[in-house]
């Protein structure tokens, strides 16, 4: 049972929380978390034959970013550019009587033709592998589906390394240490590597926030590499107009082959 005397103090203390206590605002603003977001300068990139490669910038900011863990360094962002999914097949030389001859093969279903990814710094300095493979984040960390699940799980991870080994060995797969730095507390800016022989297609910007080694959030945006000029409609004709272009094609070869004949026949 409350005395009272006691009512006056219980009412100045309940006074005191009232106004003392943030309001719906302020803690709604508390509870938000960081959010990062990119964006493009361009979503199409006309290639030509004669490309040769090119680094393509993706600008991006932190949304309610902590200023004392922004002046600290301890953001991280690593941003990747994956190209469009498709088939693969490895294929294994042998060495037989004298010849190299492929003898067994092994086919990856929706694999990325290219992967680019650029970081603040090393993968080892950011966060866990473990981290990593839950993200499927990474060029050792995606997973490569066989076609032919019977296969021993040995055999299918001897030909998916050896693909990354290609991957890489070509360009298509590239990783740029530093290639995300920040020009503010929440502005930063990435710089990812298009191989020469960069598909063509839709390719995906996905980009990672961590904080101290924990990830956060990802968000990603879309961009289109197409080919330009003569090559295009080439390109173009053949996809829209498959037989006619097969034709076209085989009349070609045969027309080449008879005017050789006729230049360069010994009377």
């Amino acid at each position: 049972m409350v005395r009272r005397c006691d009512i006056p103090a219980l009412v100045l203390t309940a006074l005191t929380v009232l106004l003392f206590a943030p309001g719906p605002g302020a803690r709604a603003q508390e509870a938000l978390p960081e959010n990062i977001e990119i964006g493009l300068s361009m979503d199409r990139v006309a290639i030509t034959a004669d490309f040769s490669g090119a680094d393509l910038t993706i600008f991006g900011a932190l949304d309610n970013a902590d200023p004392l863990i922004s002046r600290q360094g301890r953001y991280d962002v690593i941003v990747v550019l994956e190209g469009p999914a498709r088939p693969v097949v490895v294929r294994r030389k042998d060495r037989i009587l004298g010849m190299w001859i492929n003898t067994e093969s092994e086919t990856f279903v929706n694999v990325p033709i290219s992967y680019s990814v650029a970081t603040t710094r090393a993968l080892q300095d950011i966060t866990e592998p473990k981290s990593y493979r839950q993200l499927a984040l990474g060029a050792d960390n995606l997973y490569l589906e066989p076609l032919d699940r019977s296969d021993s799980p040995a055999t299918i991870e001897e030909f998916a390394k050896a693909l990354r080994q290609l991957k890489r060995s070509t360009g298509l797969y590239s990783e740029r240490i530093g290639g995300v730095q920040f020009l503010s507390q929440n502005l930063f800016r990435a710089t990812v590597s298009l191989a020469p022989n960069v598909p063509v297609g839709t390719h995906k910007a996905r980009a990672f926030l961590f904080r101290n080694g924990l990830f956060i959030k990802e968000t990603s945006a879309q961009l289109a590499i197409v080919k330009s000029g003569f090559e295009q409609s080439i390109f173009r004709v053949a996809n829209d107009y498959g037989f006619l272009y097969g034709i076209f094609a085989v009349s070609l070869a045969m027309l080449t082959g008879w005017l050789g004949r006729l230049i360069f026949r010994k009377d």
